[in-house]
């Protein structure tokens, strides 16, 4: 069993060191553990699950019961909530990561030297993986998942608002982990809501590999400001939705309602929507989300379409809302549609809802976003959604992985080298 009844008063840096070296230890067996072994221990999971669901929403009503005496947001009190249709989506997402390709052992490319080298590069774990989140409770299960299937052992270290309920599903992890006879360290849950602790595992150096935050601004911004270990991370999801001047009106109301308002507080919400002054059916797309219960702040053009449009600042450009409030104003053309969004995106999901192909396919490419969507809710950023089961979060950056982070996303790779006796001319 893993030892997670780790006293308080010992030295945060002592907590993360022996968790890190059981990680380390552990992380060699999953390198070489077969598929499916790998996928025993997610389906058990799976079964564990259901078999605890009750328990499971109980303690997930806990906290929220918690985070409402709190006066959390209600963004963060909506991802923190777990329902029987949420339950199950984990689970679903547990099946479907355990019938994956396994990425561990792939060959990315072979080629032969004139020299007669055999030289074949293919796909390995990264080791040691520390995943800092906040409310979601079901990255618990996400996060271990991705890591087990990917050969990795995995540090986890929830937010205090999600204690119960992460700790009622780390539990139906370690029963996957034992139905499949795999370490139950494969998967550790930092036992304390020390907040020192995210410290010592920034300054893991050398025992972690990757640390992955995810959560709120202010927790990203600490990770990366604050880490001696490489991090994976994405700050805000401001993302755009561009409404073309052939853009078909029926397509457009259905597309950017959803975008707004199927869930607020995701990253993958549009929080930014340009419309071309082309386009002809403007006041009846701002009219919806107006009847959606989306408050629609605007500039003058956009005020005068509906009386309930509020002021939009300079500042709202730049905002995450994570709620029923969308920034909206008119732009010429495409080009500076493109200029708005190189301006304020966060590079996390743009999208363009147009008719016109070659319009569309000028955006893609141009475009510098994680993912450039066209004719779709940007609500689908997501790694279930794009067929990788689950994701770990959702990367910005240009290091590494890009856009949803699943599977592939959690390994590197080493080159191996076969020869016949050659030696390198002096």
């Amino acid at each position: 069993m893993t030892d997670n009844n780790t006293n308080n008063a010992v030295d945060p840096a002592t907590i993360i060191e022996a968790m890190a070296k059981k990680a380390r230890l552990t992380s060699a067996i999953l390198a070489q553990a077969p598929t499916q072994q790998k996928a025993k221990a997610l389906l058990g999971t799976a079964a564990a699950l259901r078999e605890n669901s009750t328990d499971i929403l109980a303690a997930n009503a806990q906290d929220i019961a918690t985070a409402e005496a709190r006066h959390l947001t209600p963004a963060m009190i909506d991802r923190l909530r777990l329902t029987p249709a949420r339950l199950e989506g984990m689970i679903k997402a547990l099946e479907a990561i355990a019938v994956l390709e396994d990425p561990v052992g792939q060959i990315i490319d072979k080629r032969t030297r004139p020299n007669g080298l055999d030289l074949t590069r293919i796909r390995v774990p990264i080791g040691v993986i520390g995943i800092i989140y906040e409310s979601r409770p079901n990255v618990t299960i996400d996060a271990a998942a991705l890591t087990l299937m990917s050969g990795n052992a995995a540090i986890l270290r929830g937010g205090s608002e999600a204690i119960h309920s992460n700790q009622a599903l780390y539990q139906a992890m370690q029963q996957g982990l034992r139905d499949a006879e795999l370490p139950e360290t494969a998967t550790q849950l930092i036992p304390t809501t020390d907040r020192a602790l995210v410290g010592a595992m920034l300054s893991a150096n050398g025992l972690i590999d990757l640390v992955i935050p995810r959560g709120g601004k202010s927790l990203v911004a600490r990770v990366q400001q604050e880490a001696r270990v490489p991090v994976l991370a994405h700050l805000d999801g401001i993302n755009h939705s561009y409404v073309h001047a052939a853009a078909d009106p029926e397509m457009v109301e259905k597309v950017v309602v959803n975008a707004k308002m199927r869930r607020t507080g995701i990253c993958g919400a549009t929080e930014t929507l340009l419309i071309d002054r082309r386009y002809p059916a403007a006041k009846a797309l701002i009219q919806a989300l107006l009847a959606a219960n989306c408050t629609v702040r605007g500039t003058e053009e956009i005020k005068a379409l509906d009386a309930a449009v509020e002021s939009v600042e300079e500042a709202d450009w730049d905002t995450e809302y994570l709620d029923s409030i969308v920034s909206a104003r008119f732009v010429d053309n495409e080009e500076q549609a493109l200029e708005h969004i190189a301006r304020h995106s966060s590079q996390h999901t743009d999208a363009i809802i147009t008719e016109d192909k070659t319009v569309a396919e000028a955006f893609l490419a141009q475009v510098d976003s994680a993912i450039v969507m066209w004719n779709a809710s940007t609500q689908f950023s997501d790694g279930g959604e794009f067929g990788l089961g689950a994701e770990i979060g959702i990367a910005t950056g240009r290091i590494h992985a890009r856009g949803p982070v699943a599977l592939e996303g959690l390994t590197s790779y080493k080159w191996q080298v076969r020869g016949t006796g050659q030696i390198r001319p002096l």
